[in-house]
């Protein structure tokens, strides 16, 4: 997700595009439904994203357009891209608020973007693939992974990413420790780990949701994924057992030394090489970086040292050691105001191609029936990652910073940094997080 400013020079004039893009041409799918009436009239539309560059996705659909401009005379994509999510996220719903969001644009499944879907913003996806005849394709997962809590469908899946913990087998072995069977195993392997010399685990603090993904793991082992759905409305307390075993977790990870001294200010980039390069015994991320660890690409000095465990369980846990998480990545919603039979030509071509392209390229799809292509430089790692990906359970750990209300997700972004340096307490973290979304929650749940 490092060189998102590939396209960053087309941005600017696509953003001018993005402010005018409910003209006259565009019929509201409040009155036609998914599928408007009327003639297709080529014209450029806009996608807001937040993908990588050089991203199969972004790639794979900018080819796509091409093909669909040759028999469109008149027809474009223009990607508005950013390159980091949290300033994204600002874009997007600065842009929402005036009105102005594109044909296209990327969302995950949070509270704002609920709210869009109740005022009649978005189209209904699931209608939406059901009419195109593509809807029964989906892995059930991929789907369930961009749903809202009321079982709704209004973002399409590109992706699907399970996340593994990548660690290199030498560094476990001249620090004397073994893959965890437990998330309470953790906090001591990181400091057998950092007295031999090693950052124990990769993080991308910079970005903030990497820390998030922690403080959701013994939550969801613990009492399932409905405990955050309870959480974010108020109705359940990080003062509660689970809360309060979360809470004491991320604090011991960061008392052990789990993460670098300066990890609020390391990037993505950044926290893949401490992995690439050997000095770092763990990274936890997903699946989109099978080409960066399971190819010839990496360092033939560490290549045959990584290997990866699942999300480790705990005692009593309420979920099964194959349920972990498994996104289908950030979701492409459609705006209902610009939608007209243009767009909706264009995504059944789209749809009709894409996940076959990318699985012949060497990416997992959210659909079955298309098999990844394994690369001619992929090493026994990328086939065993494959492999894990078709064997997953139906419990999904949902990134608490999709399910949060936007302001208490940013207190706990926040707050969590705090807690992994030990600049706050367990006590402090729970009072101030559980004050924050009792006083944010009712905007949006209430």
């Amino acid at each position: 997700m490092k060189r998102f400013l590939t396209v960053a020079v087309a941005a600017a004039a696509a953003l001018t595009l993005a402010a005018c893009s409910g003209s006259p041409k565009a019929t509201s799918s409040a009155t036609t439904g998914v599928d408007p009436s009327g003639e297709i009239k080529p014209h450029a539309i806009s996608w807001l994203l937040s993908r990588p560059a050089d991203g199969a996705v972004v790639t794979i659909m900018q080819q796509l357009a091409g093909e669909y401009a040759q028999s469109h005379s008149g027809f474009s994509l223009n990607l508005i891209t950013t390159p980091d999510r949290p300033s994204y996220i600002q874009k997007y719903e600065t842009l929402a608020a005036a009105n102005k969001l594109p044909e296209l644009f990327d969302t995950d499944a949070t509270p704002f973007a609920q709210k869009l879907a109740s005022q009649g913003k978005m189209v209904d996806a699931q209608a939406l693939l059901k009419s195109l005849g593509v809807y029964n394709q989906f892995r059930p997962g991929a789907l369930n992974y961009q749903r809202f809590d009321d079982g709704s469908l209004y973002m399409i899946p590109f992706e699907y990413q399970p996340e593994f913990f990548w660690y290199n087998k030498d560094l476990f072995t001249k620090a004397g420790v073994q893959v965890p069977t437990s998330l309470d195993d953790l906090p001591q392997i990181c400091a057998k780990l950092k007295a031999a010399g090693v950052t124990p685990i990769a993080l991308d603090g910079q970005d903030q949701w990497p820390l998030e993904r922690y403080i959701a793991y013994k939550p969801f082992r613990l009492a399932g994924p409905d405990y955050v759905t309870g959480l974010k409305k108020g109705d359940k307390q990080l003062s509660d057992s689970t809360g309060k075993a979360a809470a004491q977790w991320v604090s011991d990870l960061g008392s052990n030394g789990c993460f670098s001294s300066d990890f609020s200010s390391t990037g993505y980039a950044d926290a893949q090489a401490l992995f690439t390069s050997g000095k770092a015994a763990i990274y936890n991320i997903g699946t989109w970086e099978l080409s960066s660890l399971a190819t010839t690409k990496l360092s033939a000095t560490v290549r045959d040292n990584v290997d990866f465990f699942t999300l480790p369980t705990v005692a009593n846990a309420v979920t099964d050691p194959n349920e972990y998480v498994t996104s289908s990545g950030i979701g492409m919603a459609v705006n209902s105001k610009t939608y007209d039979p243009l767009v909706r030509d264009f995504l059944k071509f789209a749809l009709g191609k894409f996940f076959t392209i990318a699985a012949q390229q060497g990416s997992l799809v959210p659909v079955t029936g298309v098999t990844t292509t394994v690369p001619d430089n992929a090493t026994p790692l990328y086939k065993k990652a494959l492999d894990a990906a078709d064997h997953v359970g139906t419990k999904l750990v949902m990134p608490w910073d999709t399910q949060l209300d936007p302001t208490s997700n940013t207190r706990l972004q926040q707050e969590l940094v705090l807690l992994a340096q030990g600049k706050t307490t367990t006590d402090q973290f729970i009072d101030t997080m559980d004050t924050a979304i009792k006083q944010n929650a009712p905007k949006y749940f209430g």
